[in-house]
């Protein structure tokens, strides 16, 4: 019988938690930072006990996954409409069962010395170098998976927008429209249309807002803007002068801004 070191375990299993929780951000676009990943893969790492529990049978097996799967997604990316969270919650698992079943098959086929499958659960007492090409497999896999079956025609891919705001920096992920052409009456400068819940508590001064009108299927209004001090989309500064319009519950789904593809021009 093997030796089971409880740290070595909750360890690498962080590691591939962070990955899978990586991949799960790409997959369904959400704004997150590294460090509720870091926390999130922490969490997520301690059910890899499960490993311990000697003779579990399949029904509490998947139960548990799901549990483990449930308070991970909500531990690393906060709260979130019902559809959402069901939806990252599936991913989660879903990943973590391809990635347990790739591993299954390496250890079957293979049989590397020091490798451990208990309850999809997977333990190494091997190198840290082969430790890292096989979770690099592992994510390359997924990787493509998702660039498979996750294709978008140009009118709808994702592009990620920092704008600073008086004085304040917001980033989110906006989808680039090539049916928006959006602009600022006077000026005619483009506008990025965002929820408002994007930008926090921001309470910009009443006489720095722009009245913005608009026409669209749904009909016709207005949204309130204001000029951008600077706007990077795709880590590249935009040089033209571009305003930020807010609206309020218009979008739906993980993505909540628009971006014309007059602002992003031709080097994008």
């Amino acid at each position: 019988m093997q030796t089971v070191y409880v740290d070595v375990l909750i360890f690498l299993n962080m590691i591939i938690d962070f990955l899978i929780l990586m991949t799960l951000k790409n997959i369904f676009c959400i704004n997150i930072t590294y460090k509720r990943i870091v926390l999130g893969s922490g969490f997520a790492s301690l059910f890899s006990l499960i490993a311990l529990i000697p003779n579990i049978n399949f029904a509490l097996n998947i139960l548990l996954g799901l549990i483990s799967a449930g308070l991970s997604v909500f531990v690393t990316f906060g709260r979130c409409s019902i559809a959402n969270y069901i939806k990252r919650v599936c991913g989660f698992f879903a990943i973590n069962f391809l990635f347990a079943g790739f591993m299954t098959v390496v250890y079957m086929m293979f049989k590397p010395k020091g490798m451990i499958i208990s309850n999809n659960i997977v333990y190494f007492n091997i190198s840290p170098l082969l430790l890292i090409i096989l979770t690099l497999i592992c994510y390359f896999i997924l990787y493509m998976i998702k660039r498979l079956f996750n294709k978008q025609p140009a009118a709808m891919q994702i592009c990620n927008v920092s704008v600073m705001i008086c004085n304040k920096k917001f980033s989110f992920k906006a989808r680039i429209d090539t049916g928006c052409d959006l602009r600022e009456p006077f000026s005619g400068s483009s506008v990025i249309v965002a929820e408002k819940s994007l930008f926090d508590d921001l309470k910009p001064p009443e006489e720095n807002l722009r009245v913005i009108p608009f026409s669209s299927l749904g009909g016709e209004g207005i949204i309130k803007g204001i000029k951008a001090q600077e706007v990077i989309i795709n880590n590249k500064k935009i040089l033209k002068e571009i305003y930020v319009g807010f609206c309020e519950n218009i979008f739906t789904g993980e993505i909540k801004a628009l971006v014309s593809n007059d602002i992003l021009g031709d080097d994008f």
